[in-house]
């Protein structure tokens, strides 16, 4: 990236909240629904329904403001958003303006350099989702779903003080782990559960203004946010640098080409023309019940991580990629009290061979192949040195394809490790015996050919050899 220019970004989040029924009406929420049958008169935008609000999207939004260290407005309001779209049947939508029930916050990254950076966090308002236009198999025409309209949104305003876009995916995935530990949303990108619109501008170093900013909108991947806004920065320094102007406008990307296209040019917030919604209420949210939500709160990432690196004393990168997902954490916590490997070990297999396999497979935990009792089974044998650590991936492979528990694929393939000094120094003897040149080479001052020789009694036996015992034998006979 050209190191001239200095890049900003803000991030607004769209979480959907994980209640049964929509946020002002009792139609179901429920994914994948044939069109139009999750939808009910209210959501529908029929003459003469008022809408009612949902008390657990209140209790979500709570929730939320209150692990990100927001305060939570003892008075909120709910605004009607006027526009014209043709999924947006009443023709404005319910949002919050002026009085958001949580305001404030901030949440903590690790920069480029692996720096504890904090990103403030603007506001949480809570708004209902449109519906969809369904443009597929209708022959040139579009369709309108409104399944998804009414849908609780939690949408969350970032200060733009993202300055890559690493750290904006860093934080998305921070904010991303935060409504999944409090299992208020979840979280499913496919879905479009959880999606953000990125706000990008530069300016050069010595410059105080912010740059005129682009809005890219419905970014539902990890990967696309990062390429889209490492696009747009790039087309804005061409612009400045060309002598032109960035213009503010509202942007899509299209990842199958990599670019960003226009969508249109950017409204200003009066020309949505906001006022109170006639037909709601006021929020009026009391302290203890801001307290009763409080002490139901689950331990969060943050402190399941420092949790995790005191007892089980892991390396700080590796406690927080476990606790980054609570499932992924529970999980290890789960092995980690059966399994007699060191803790560091246990944490190793998790972060790779258990969740390299998962992510292969596309699965998540809950449906994984292999539970904790299976894991803790097989590094238990790598503990009491049945097998050895190399051949333990050999057996994890066999355990995930389903052909057995740890004991009985090493039973039946015949897998246990050599532990016997006397036997693995016949092997050693006849390693040496074959590689005379090698040995005086060794004597003679090479002692990297330690490993040469390893690899060849590992290969005799098959990687059933004790690797410990195989290099403690090896160094004895070799002096």
């Amino acid at each position: 990236m050209n190191s001239n220019w200095e890049i900003v970004i803000g991030l607004e989040i769209h979480a959907q909240l994980a209640t049964s029924s929509k946020i002002f009406s009792g139609a179901s929420t429920a994914f994948g629904e044939e069109p139009n049958t999750q939808a009910c008169l209210v959501d529908l935008g029929y003459p003469g329904t008022l809408p009612v609000l949902n008390q657990q999207a209140i209790e979500m939004a709570i929730r939320f403001g209150l692990a990100i260290d927001a305060e939570i407005s003892p008075r909120s309001v709910f605004a009607r958003k006027n526009y014209f779209y043709p999924d947006l049947p009443k023709g404005y939508q319910i949002s919050q303006l002026d009085l958001p029930i949580v305001v404030g916050g901030n949440m903590n990254i690790l920069d480029g350099n692996g720096n504890e950076k904090i990103i403030g966090i603007t506001r949480a308002h809570l708004e209902e989702d449109a519906g969809k236009s369904v443009h597929e198999g209708l022959d040139g025409l579009s369709g309108i779903d409104l399944n998804r309209a009414g849908t609780p949104l939690l949408e969350i305003v970032s200060e733009p003080e993202m300055s890559s876009a690493k750290e904006a995916v860093a934080y998305m995935r921070k904010i991303h782990s935060i409504v999944r530990y409090l299992e208020i949303s979840d979280g499913n990108m496919q879905e479009g559960s959880f999606r953000c619109d990125a706000n990008v501008s530069i300016k050069r170093f010595d410059q105080k203004e912010l740059g005129i900013r682009t809005e890219l909108k419905n970014l539902n991947s990890f990967k696309f946010i990062e390429k889209a806004i490492n696009h747009e920065v790039m087309r804005q320094i061409e612009i400045i640098e060309d002598g032109g102007t960035v213009t503010q406008e509202t942007r899509l990307y299209d990842a199958d080409l990599d670019e960003t296209r226009p969508m249109r040019s950017k409204e200003e917030a009066n020309d949505y023309r906001y006022f109170p919604d006639p037909d709601l209420l006021p929020v009026i949210i009391e302290e203890d019940y801001i307290n009763e939500i409080k002490a139901s709160l689950p331990e969060l990432p943050s402190v399941k991580k420092e949790r995790f690196i005191d007892s089980y004393n892991l390396k700080s990168t590796d406690a927080e990629v476990l606790t980054a997902s609570k499932q992924l954490a529970d999980f290890y916590e789960a092995v980690e009290k059966i399994a007699n490997t060191e803790s560091q070990i246990t944490a190793n297999w998790v972060i790779g061979d258990y969740t390299a396999a998962l992510n292969r497979d596309d699965l998540e935990i809950k449906d994984a192949k292999l539970s904790a009792d299976d894991l803790a089974g097989l590094l238990n044998k790598i503990a009491d040195q049945t097998i050895s650590g190399k051949i333990a991936k050999e057996v994890f492979e066999s355990m995930w394809r389903g052909d057995g528990s740890a004991e009985e694929i090493i039973e039946k393939k015949g897998l246990v490790q050599i532990t016997d000094d006397n036997e693995i120094e016949n092997i050693v003897n006849q390693v040496m015996e074959k590689n005379p040149s090698q040995v005086k080479d060794y004597l003679g001052g090479k002692g990297q050919l330690l490993g040469y020789f390893v690899g060849q009694v590992m290969k005799e036996t098959k990687g059933k050899a004790n690797p410990k015992k195989v290099n403690d034998i090896l160094k004895k006979k070799l002096k």
